[in-house]
C-alpha cells in the first residue's frame, strides 16, 4: 500500500515525498483511516513503528478543513502531551514538516526555559499544541492557555506518564478538555493504571496493536558479550576500533558513568557526547545535534533518551548497563532498527548483571546470540546467585563520621531547645536593661 491510497490530501503527500516516505509502516495503515473518520483510538505497539507519523498526518488533514477559512478566531484545535521535553521537541519538529503548505500552525512548550518567548507566540494564533504536562498546566492557571476548543487530544507515552508521576497532572488536564473531543492514546506497554486511565477517557476505541506489547524488532540484530565490570570500557574501545562503525549511541545505567565513559574515550580521541538530566537543555539539544549531523560519533546516554531519540540512519546500539527493568531494554534496542532497517544492538553482561539478562530474553521470548570468544570474555556462572548487601536493613550512613556529628549536633540542639524559655527570659532581661541606660 502507498500513502496515495489512504486519500490524504496534496500538500500532505508531497510533505511526504520530500521525506522519501512511500510505503506506510503496518501501524500508518491501520490508524490513519480510523482517524480520518473521527474514532477514538487505542495504541499498543512498539516505540519505532511510526506511531508519530500516524498520529500527525491524519490531524494535520482533519484541521486542514478549518484552516482554509479566513477571518476567524485562531483556537488550539489539537493538544499533544508528553512526557520530555526531547519527545516534545521531536514531535513538533514532525509536526512543520507533515504541515508545509498548510496554513496550520504549531508549537511546543516545555518547562526549565523561560516562558516569556513561550507566552508571546500563544498570543497570537497555535493550532496544534505540543506540551510537557509541568509547564502546560504553570501557563493554564496563568490563563494563558485555552483548551475549552481542543478537538484532537493525544495522550502519547502514556506508560513513561506514569513512571515520571504524571498521571495525576494527565488528570487535571483532561479536566479543562471538552467532553465532545477525539482523543488518540498510545502506550508501549499496559499496566492496569494505564488500562483503566484509557478505559475513562476514550469513547468505543479502536484498538491497534501491530506487535506484541514490549516485544523487540524483529529486523534487530542482537548480541551479547559477556565481560567483568571493570573491562567494559576496554571493550567498548574494542568494537570503536571497527572503522565502519561511524556513530553509536550507548546506554549507561547511571549519569556518573556516562560522564565517565566521555572522559575515557575523549582521552583516546574518540569524539563523544554525554546526555542526562543534569546536563541543561541547550546542552542536551546541542549535543544531540551534533550526533544527527555525525559530527559526534559516540553518543552516551541514560535512560531519559531510550524513547526520545529518533535517528533515521542509527546502525548501532551499545548497551553498557543492562538495566535492572527488562522493558527498558526493549526501548533502549528500539532506537535502532527505525522504519524497518536491520541493525545491531549490542549489549554488555557482567556477573551481576546475569539476573536482569534472564528476565530480558524471558520478556522478549528470544535468547540472545552469545559472542564467543573475544578478548575480554568473562565466564559467567549461571548458578551463581547475586550477593545480597548485608547493609540493607541499616542505614547506610549508620557509622559514617558525619552521622555521628549530626548526633552529637542533635543531642546539642535538643539541649539548647529545652533550655530556651531561661535564654528567651535573659533575652528580655538584657533588652530592658539596654533600654533603661538609653
Amino acid at each position: 500500500m502507498l500513502f496515495k491510497d489512504l486519500n490524504l490530501i496534496d500538500p500532505i503527500l508531497k510533505a511526504l515525498e520530500k521525506k522519501w516516505y512511500k510505503n506506510p509502516t503496518p501501524i500508518q495503515e491501520k490508524s490513519i483511516p480510523h482517524i480520518l473518520k473521527g474514532r477514538d483510538l487505542l495504541w499498543a505497539a512498539q516505540t519505532w513503528t511510526g506511531k508519530t507519523a500516524a498520529f500527525a498526518i491524519p490531524t494535520l488533514q482533519l484541521l486542514a478543513k478549518e484552516a482554509k477559512l479566513e477571518n476567524r478566531w485562531r483556537t488550539i484545535k489539537s493538544l499533544i502531551l508528553t512526557p520530555t521535553r526531547e519527545l516534545a521537541i521531536q514531535i513538533e519538529e514532525n509536526f512543520t514538516e507533515y504541515s508545509e503548505g498548510l496554513n496550520i500552525n504549531n508549537m511546543v512548550i516545555f518547562g526549565w526555559v523561560k516562558q516569556h518567548s513561550q507566552v508571546r507566540k500563544l498570543k497570537s494564533w497555535v493550532d496544534i499544541l505540543i506540551a510537557t504536562p509541568w509547564r502546560l498546566l504553570d501557563l493554564m492557571n496563568q490563563w494563558y492557555v485555552n483548551l475549552k476548543h481542543v478537538e484532537v487530544f493525544i495522550l502519547d507515552e502514556a506508560d513513561r506518564m506514569l513512571d515520571m508521576w504524571f498521571i495525576n497532572d494527565v488528570k487535571r488536564v483532561l479536566k479543562e478538555l471538552p467532553a465532545k473531543k477525539q482523543t488518540l492514546f498510545f502506550s508501549a506497554t499496559m499496566p492496569k493504571e494505564i488500562d483503566s486511565l484509557a478505559s475513562s477517557i476514550l469513547k468505543d476505541p479502536i484498538k491497534v496493536e501491530v506487535t506484541p506489547v514490549s516485544s523487540t524488532a524483529e529486523k534487530v540484530k542482537q548480541k551479547i558479550y559477556f565481560v567483568s565490570k571493570s573491562s567494559k570500557i576496554n571493550l567498548l574501545i574494542d568494537i570503536l576500533n571497527d572503522k565502519e562503525i561511524k556513530q553509536v549511541l550507548v546506554f549507561t545505567r547511571t549519569k556518573h558513568w556516562a560522564d565517565k565513559v566521555v572522559k575515557q574515550l575523549v582521552s583516546l580521541g574518540i569524539v563523544a557526547q554525554a546526555i542526562h538530566w543534569n546536563k541543561s537543555q541547550n546542552a542536551r539539544q546541542r549535543a544531540l545535534t551534533s550526533f544527527k549531523s555525525w559530527e559526534t560519533r559516540v553518543l552516551i546516554a541514560t535512560d531519559i533518551a531510550a524513547r526520545w531519540i529518533d535517528i533515521d540512519e542509527l546502525k548501532y546500539v551499545v548497551n553498557y548497563d543492562l538495566s535492572n527493568e527488562p522493558e527498558t531494554y526493549v526501548h533502549r534496542i528500539g532506537r535502532t532498527g527505525r522504519a524497518g532497517n536491520s541493525w545491531l544492538a549490542i549489549s554488555f553482561c557482567d556477573q551481576e548483571e546475569y539476573a536482569y539478562l534472564k528476565d530480558v530474553q524471558k520478556l522478549i521470548w528470544k535468547k540472545i546470540d552469545v559472542v564467543t570468544p573475544h578478548p575480554f570474555e568473562l565466564k559467567i556462572d549461571p548458578n551463581l546467585k547475586p550477593q545480597k548487601n548485608k547493609q540493607n536493613n541499616k542505614r547506610w550512613w549508620g557509622n559514617r563520621w558525619w552521622n555521628r556529628w549530626w548526633n552529637r549536633w542533635e543531642n546539642k540542639w535538643w539541649r539548647d531547645w529545652k533550655k530556651r524559655p531561661a535564654v528567651e527570659k535573659r533575652k528580655r532581661d538584657a533588652r530592658r536593661m539596654k533600654n533603661k541606660r538609653d
